[in-house]
């Protein structure tokens, strides 16, 4: 016999996910994205299966990165722009909204200058990585020039001790300067590619936590 339509992948997947089975919801809506990779259905349903599961805490068993939420979800809009007023509403979805690629799909892109006050403001930023440690340092931009760094310190014995502290911005053009208490401020910039460089000791940022590196 034939194998199974991505149609018939999907609908399988779906009655799964509606009775709260999101691991065998997923493979049935990856096997239907794999099936018919041009349902946009079925990558919108492995996006939003995914977002389960990264809530649910299940990054690492499933792969359920942003990153990977997001690449599912812009196919599914690429082959079907209705898709993106379905996601705006989606509660599935909400774990990506701190992310540059649903900025993107909002119109909001590093490419642009204007749109870079936003992105500040709209994306969560982190640095990079201490293995098992995960993310050690990020940046929270906020209403009215203000920003919070967050980082974790790593003792000599392994303990992490995290503190965060408040500061202010200001943005001219690609250019941000943030300025934290008892230091002088740094001015680095966001770049067309969302890269956000500040000198030390703030650093590199992108829009994805350091995840799974365990």
């Amino acid at each position: 016999s034939p194998p199974p339509s991505g149609k018939a992948l999907n609908t399988q997947g779906f009655r799964l996910y509606q009775s709260g089975r999101y691991p065998e919801a997923l493979e049935k809506f990856q096997a239907a994205a794999r099936a018919s990779p041009d349902y946009a259905l079925a990558h919108y349903n492995a996006a939003a299966t995914l977002g389960v599961l990264r809530k649910q805490g299940k990054v690492c068993d499933y792969d359920a990165y942003q990153g990977t939420i997001v690449e599912e979800l812009t196919t599914a809009v690429r082959l079907d722009p209705r898709r993106l007023q379905r996601a705006k509403e989606d509660k599935d979805l909400d774990v990506i909204r701190d992310t540059l690629g649903w900025q993107k799909l909002l119109g909001h892109t590093p490419e642009k200058e204007a749109s870079i006050p936003t992105l500040l403001r709209n994306v969560s930023w982190y640095g990079a990585g201490s293995g098992v440690y995960g993310t050690t340092r990020a940046l929270k931009f906020q209403d009215g020039g203000r920003v919070e760094f967050w980082k974790k310190d790593i003792n000599d014995s392994g303990k992490a001790k995290e503190s965060r502290i408040q500061g202010t911005y200001t943005v001219k053009g690609r250019a941000v300067t943030v300025t934290l208490p008892k230091a002088a401020p740094v001015t680095g910039s966001l770049d067309a590619d969302g890269f956000l460089s500040l000198p030390e000791p703030l650093g590199r940022f992108t829009d994805t936590p350091s995840e799974c590196e365990a």
